[in-house]
């Protein structure tokens, strides 16, 4: 289903598409988004599938995406609009905040994730942070990341493992978004947590430290 916005107007406007299986939900998202001078919605889809859909064709800048939805869920869609290379970043918006909801979304590639109980003006500062590549998170989401990054605090993640490979290579943030198919921010999310399990501050010491303690095994380089 596709519901087209208000026209587009200044460059600056941030295009938004809102991704729900529940009319009513989709419009009175709509409804309060496009009272904000600078948020235009240019679309509604009702699944995941529709999502991608209506992204090809809008090309937004932001995507207020439900996860549980028929046909194809939020998180599904988010891998593969990463899969594809688009260049809008992900909003997550659902009543769900458990570890297997969480999670999945941000490695999917996320940028970010709030409840639906997220009060209306949050939500307007979430998307114009999402639009700008800036992670927002629900506060009990981030305590839920923060509390299951402390119970494994010695392991990475093999996404996190890819990623430090990557530093080593010497490659910038913008570099390994594009080689591993997921947004700047998301780069910047798995390392920020590579970090915090490692005890550094800084992407060297985050290479060396994993390199010691026996977490990281570089490729050897083609002959």
């Amino acid at each position: 289903m596709t519901t087209e916005g208000n026209p587009i107007s200044t460059a600056e406007t941030i295009r938004v598409v809102v991704v729900d299986d529940h009319p009513v939900v989709r419009d009175g998202l709509v409804g309060m988004l496009s009272g904000q001078p600078d948020i235009t919605v240019v679309a509604q889809a009702a699944d995941g599938r529709d999502a991608l859909l209506q992204v090809q064709r809008h090309d937004p800048d932001v995507v207020l995406m439900d996860l549980r939805m028929p046909d194809m869920d939020g998180v599904e869609a988010i891998g593969e609009l990463q899969r594809r290379g688009h260049r809008a970043r992900v909003l997550v918006l659902t009543t769900y905040d458990r570890d297997d909801d969480i999670v999945p979304a941000i490695e999917a590639g996320a940028t970010g994730y709030l409840l639906k109980d997220t009060p209306r003006d949050d939500l307007f500062r979430a998307v114009r942070a999402t639009s700008r590549g800036e992670s927002t998170l629900t506060p009990s989401v981030a305590s839920r990341l923060m509390g299951r990054m402390r119970e494994s605090p010695q392991t990475l993640s093999a996404r996190e493992v890819e990623v430090l490979k990557l530093v080593a290579r010497g490659r910038t943030n913008r570099q390994i978004g594009r080689a591993i198919h997921v947004s700047e921010a998301t780069v910047k999310t798995h390392l920020l947590r590579a970090y915090d399990k490692l005890g550094v501050s800084d992407r060297t010491a985050a290479v060396v430290t994993a390199l010691e303690r026996g977490l990281l095994e570089l490729d050897r380089p083609d002959a």
